[in-house]
């Protein structure tokens, strides 16, 4: 028996090391089970959070988005009811031939905003007025919405005294739409005087087709925007009182389910590794567990391998960018890991002992503070604040757990550079990329706050818009990194005019907008405007050449002129543009008829498209005669737009609003093709002369267009003379030589219009393909008191003769005109003295009398 007792007890530890090692692994495999469920549980988590965010701001921005249609509708409809002209053509008479014939209130608001239904509803509560789908109908608005009225009449006329409109939602044979009423009021307008009636109510009507709410969509991010369905209860947006007019529903995006797609296989399939792993590990510690008990000197082996694993923990701790730490019950460090002196730059050794709280410092109180919170979840981390070894400033992410009442130990990640970037981005959002100043957002949020705060009329809110003048030359010549440098010396120079408190954003290419937030007095602003002109007046030295650009400024103030952050915006531009008009480098405040003059104006544009559209505009002809002899030569086109209502409008008040809104195309292409189809029926030896404006060279295919017109007309084109100013040569000299060389070969002819009242002209005449010139009216008319202008067009006419150019004298008004131009062999001349512009029918028998 004693003989067998080693060998017995060996078979035991044998089997008790096995079963040791087994259940050591079996429960580091639960552990990792526990791990792979976890991570499977938090990824689900995750995703259904995406998913419900998702959700969230899909919601959101949908609610934005029919937000933004309801102001939109509301504006359109205030600027169409509080107008004078509406109010005179729509509730004192009902007008369709003003209304719908000349498109004032008629099928281009289908046209051009979709407006599927658009009605006039009188003082007594009749349909007098009705546009459905752009075309002209007797219905009745009540019937056509299937809606009760009165609610929606009343409301808008409650609005007349404050010009203020409303809106509502309504179901039309189960399609939602969006109605915006408005009284329709005289507006501005001195010349309209009130009848005392109860006002009549303009109503727009916005349809939410799908191809409409897809668009909306699209605008505002939101998928698959639609009319919801009855069965649909999720992402759901509900229109009208508890959706009484119909619901909009979405398709938010499914991170989540995208993230579960990708994540739950590579955990799966990571746990089928590890079970592998387990499978192959649990065979090999077996059998080394049986070897282990073998002998004495595999014990010593096995101390040595947990030495050396040890050892390694150690050196994967040390190679981490992460320092690991632990502090006692009383916050003081017990231990710090060698990365500790890498990563801070201080010594770990003298920190052993010292208190964390000396160390690391949070925005939440003190650290142990955060430590001690009751039921702290340990897989929280915070955000502390500590000083390197340099003096600077560093940013830790801490995580910690509780070490059974011990104390603490956890990690430390050094995470600076990360939240400097994302305060960075943070900053780019709100902020120019160029300039560093504030962006159209941070103006906005700015705004919105400053006008939280409601401004009184001692203590307002000012804005000024300010648009540079000059500065688009910096960028043609010195090129745009020039432009850049000025825009940031211009910027700078702006914030230094300043104080603390007001703001300074850039929102265009060269538009800035300055908010003041302490200013009493309209001196205090036009002070301010006066130094900030003279400061960005100053040079701007670029390399070695000095730049020099101006500025002009349009102010508006709340609660004075709007208080509304959009309205304040507009009412700036509006002044900013009558500063402009007022010839730049000045300030205008805004004043009430500034947006009654642009109103104005938009309605001349619009009478103007109508005009050239429907044949208002008719074209005289100025006879041209040979001074030596009186021989009719040719004659210059003159365009006239006898406006029904307004008389005679001048070419010199509708010509720059052709030029500014596109439409100069459009009347130089009428006035072209009129012209040319007039002249091929006069005598062969007579030429037609027309003006082209310098707007024509940048745009418009100017050479395709007179093309077209000579070979529609048939007329000869040396029988063709294009006017042009010296401005076209100022603006792009080498795209407008091209121009001209390329005209000159379909065979025209082309002449310097108003000579002498440019600059450098006889480098461009020398340099340019032009047959003649021509003398500005200005020198002939001061011939009676100014001798120089009668050696100037002595010059001027030899200059012409030494270059070989055709010379003709504008504006000739008195016999002692003719008379000087004879006497120094000018070539041609016109003007009152020799026959005033005449109609088509009036010039051809002049040239029947004359031939």
């Amino acid at each position: 028996m004693p003989n067998n007792l080693p060998a017995v007890t060996c078979a035991s530890s044998n089997r008790s090391s096995v079963a040791l090692a087994r259940g050591s692994l079996f429960k580091f495999v639960g552990l990792l089970a526990g791990v792979f469920v976890l991570a499977s549980c938090s990824l689900i988590y995750l995703a259904r959070d995406l998913d419900r965010n998702e959700e969230v701001e899909s919601a959101f921005y949908t609610r934005k988005a029919v937000q933004a249609l309801e102001k939109s509708l509301r504006t359109t409809v205030k600027d169409y009811a509080f107008w004078g002209d509406a109010y005179r053509h729509l509730h004192v008479k009902v007008d369709p031939d003003w209304a719908f014939v000349r498109q004032n209130v008629g099928p281009t608001l289908y046209s051009d905003f979709g407006f599927q239904g658009l009605f006039v509803v009188d003082a007594v509560d009749h349909t007098v007025y009705s546009v459905i789908e752009g075309e002209l109908q007797s219905v009745a608005a009540g019937e056509w919405l299937h809606q009760a009225l009165p609610g929606i009449l009343a409301e808008a006329r409650a609005g007349a005294e404050t010009e203020t409109a409303t809106t509502t939602f309504v179901n039309i044979a189960g399609v939602p739409a969006l109605v915006a009423a408005a009284a329709i009021t005289p507006g501005t307008d001195p010349t309209v005087v009130p009848d005392g009636r109860p006002p009549s109510v303009l109503i727009f009507v916005d349809v939410f087709t799908d191809a409409k709410l897809a668009k909306m969509g699209e605008e505002f991010g939101i998928n698959q925007l639609r009319v919801a369905t009855p069965d649909e209860a999720t992402s759901v947006f509900a229109l009208g009182d508890d959706g009484s007019a119909g619901s909009l529903h979405w398709r938010p995006s499914t991170p989540g389910a995208r993230l579960l797609a990708v994540g739950l296989p590579l955990i799966g399939l990571s746990a089928l590794l590890v079970c592998l792993m387990t499978w192959a590990i649990l065979r090999r510690t077996t059998a080394g567990a049986r070897v282990l008990d073998a002998s004495f000197s595999t014990l010593k082996s096995s101390q040595d391998a947990l030495a050396t694993s040890e050892a390694r923990f150690r050196d994967v701790v040390e190679a981490s960018s992460d320092w690991v730490w632990e502090i006692d019950r009383g916050g003081r460090f017990t231990y710090l890991s060698d990365r500790f002196d890498a990563v801070t730059g201080l010594s770990g050794s003298t920190w052993i002992g010292e208190s964390i709280n000396a160390l690391l410092s949070t925005e939440l109180g003190t650290l142990t503070q955060w430590l001690s919170i009751p039921n702290r979840r340990p897989d929280i981390s915070i955000l502390c604040y500590f000083v390197d070894s340099q003096g600077r400033q560093r940013i830790t992410r801490l995580s910690a757990r509780d070490m059974a009442g011990q104390g603490f130990r956890g990690t430390a990640t050094d995470v600076t550079e990360e939240v400097e970037a994302r305060r960075r981005i943070e900053f780019l959002s709100q902020h120019d990329a160029l300039t560093g100043l504030p962006n159209r957002t941070r103006l906005q949020e700015f705004l919105d706050g400053k006008l939280k705060a409601v401004p009184t009329a001692e203590q307002p809110l000012v804005m000024l818009s300010l648009d540079l003048d000059r500065f688009k030359p910096v960028n043609d010549l010195l090129g745009h990194a020039a432009g850049d440098f000025v825009l940031n010396e211009v910027s700078t120079r702006l914030a230094d005019c300043i104080r603390n408190g007001d703001l300074v954003a850039r929102v265009g290419g060269d538009e800035f907008v300055l908010i003041l937030t302490d200013v009493s007095s309209q001196d205090e602003v036009e002070a301010l405007c006066q130094r900030l002109i003279e400061s960005i007046e100053g040079p701007v030295l670029v390399g070695d050449q000095e730049v020099f650009v101006s500025a002009s400024i349009g102010i508006a103030m709340a609660p004075n002129d709007a208080c509304e952050a959009a309205e304040l915006l507009r009412y700036a531009d509006i002044a900013l543009y009558e500063a402009k008009a007022a010839g730049r480098n000045t300030w205008r405040f805004y004043a009430g008829e500034m947006n009654t003059r642009i109103i104005e104006r938009r309605r001349l544009e619009n009478d103007l498209r109508f005009a050239i559209k429907h044949g208002e505009l008719k074209l005289h002809f100025q006879p041209r005669y040979r001074i030596a002899d009186g021989q009719m030569v040719g004659a210059e086109a003159l365009v006239r737009w006898q406006h029904p209502e307004r008389g005679l409008v001048p070419p010199d008040v509708f010509i720059p609003i052709a030029e500014e809104s596109g439409l100069i195309l459009s009347l130089s292409n009428w006035v072209l093709d009129t012209a040319c189809h007039c002249a091929v029926l006069w005598p062969e030896h007579l030429f037609v002369s027309v003006n082209l404006s310098s707007t024509e060279f940048k745009r418009g295919n100017l050479v395709e267009r007179i093309q077209k017109a000579l070979k529609d007309s048939g007329i000869d084109p040396g029988r063709v003379e294009l006017e042009i100013t010296e401005s076209v040569m100022l603006e792009d000299a080498s795209g407008a030589l091209e121009v001209m060389r390329t005209l000159k070969r379909l065979g025209v002819r082309i002449s310097m219009d108003d000579f002498g009242t440019g600059y450098s002209s006889l480098s461009y005449l020398r340099a340019f393909p032009f047959d003649g010139l021509k003398i500005d009216r200005s020198f002939l008319n001061r011939l009676d008191e100014s001798e120089d202008d009668k050696a100037i067009i002595r010059a001027i006419v030899g200059l012409g003769r030494a270059l070989s150019l055709t010379v003709t004298a504008e504006g000739i008004e008195t016999a002692e005109h003719l008379k000087l131009l004879k006497a120094v062999s000018c070539d041609e001349g016109q003007g009152y003295y020799l026959s005033r512009p005449l109609d088509v029918d009036a010039f051809n028998d002049l040239v029947s009398v004359s031939a």
